[in-house]
């Protein structure tokens, strides 16, 4: 962009923020800490002016705008601060099947696609056993009320047209396999019909659900969902991280397929390689 055109960019978006906030020139001036003249020169529409970099920063922050948006080098007038908040939050996380906050986002995000990395095996693939088993440590919720909204949730996830990809760690189901770690206590019997369960689902509603295993000592990651191009979350314990800014969304996208690119089993192996876990 020419100085020039910076310049009357500057000027008429100086204005229109005036305009828009009811401020004086006067009242700009004495906000900036600078003459009235100065700023006067700087909206004159026979002189086109770019002030100094000190008064460029004042005049933003009394407008309550990015310094970058009145130059011209960004589309969005929010300041930096701004930005931050709206592109990245925090929400309550319950970690449980039955999460009204995981179901709204899966809600918000009908239609589109879907990429989770779960914190131990994909809530839509566990057994009532296994969530009976899980929901003994709960309190707010009963397992027959859990049970109900994953329900619900699986169903509409399930719908045609739906498209859902899951890449789970290997040592995950490995650990679920011996009864080890987390999944330390929980009767074999039960153990053995999570995985034929999850083994019976990936065949029966592939290729809409595609799930895929990687080894976590070759890639990394914490429990992460994209829904669509909407938003992002990574869940850190009590908090769910969420983004909303769409380089962030984009970036939380490209790590997910660098993880199905780095799987050590694809979603045609799937079954078959969990039953030889379970075996």
């Amino acid at each position: 962009m020419r100085k020039e055109d910076r310049a009357r960019q500057f000027r008429n978006r100086v204005a229109e923020r005036m305009t828009a906030s009811g401020i004086s020139k006067s009242s700009l001036a004495r906000m900036c800490g600078a003459d009235r003249s100065t700023v006067a020169q700087i909206l004159n529409d026979d002189e086109l002016r770019l002030p100094n970099a000190h008064l460029a920063a004042e005049i933003a922050m009394a407008l309550g705008v990015s310094a970058d948006w009145l130059l011209g080098l960004s589309e969005r007038s929010e300041t930096a601060a701004e930005l931050l908040s709206a592109s990245i939050g925090l929400a309550d996380a319950q970690r449980t099947p039955a999460d009204d906050q995981i179901i709204a986002w899966h809600r918000e995000a009908a239609g589109h696609k879907i990429r989770h990395v779960p914190a131990t095996l994909p809530d839509i693939l566990k057994t009532e056993e296994v969530l009976d088993w899980e929901y003994a440590a709960f309190l707010a919720r009963t397992p027959e009320q859990a049970l109900h909204s994953l329900r619900d949730t699986v169903e509409w996830l399930l719908a045609p047209g739906s498209d859902y990809e899951i890449c789970v760690p290997i040592d995950k189901v490995s650990s679920l396999a011996r009864g080890e770690g987390y999944w330390s206590g929980l009767p074999e019997d039960v153990r053995r019909r999570q995985i034929e369960a999850m083994a019976e689902s990936a065949e029966r509603l592939y290729p809409s659900l595609r799930v895929y295993m990687f080894e976590s000592k070759r890639v990394f990651s914490a429990p992460v969902t994209v829904f669509g191009q909407m938003l992002g979350v990574v869940y850190v314990g009590q908090f769910y991280m969420v983004f909303r800014e769409s380089r962030q969304v984009r970036a939380l996208t490209q790590h997910f397929d660098h993880i199905v690119r780095e799987s050590e089993i694809d979603a045609r192996s799937f079954s078959r390689v969990i039953r030889e876990l379970g075996s």
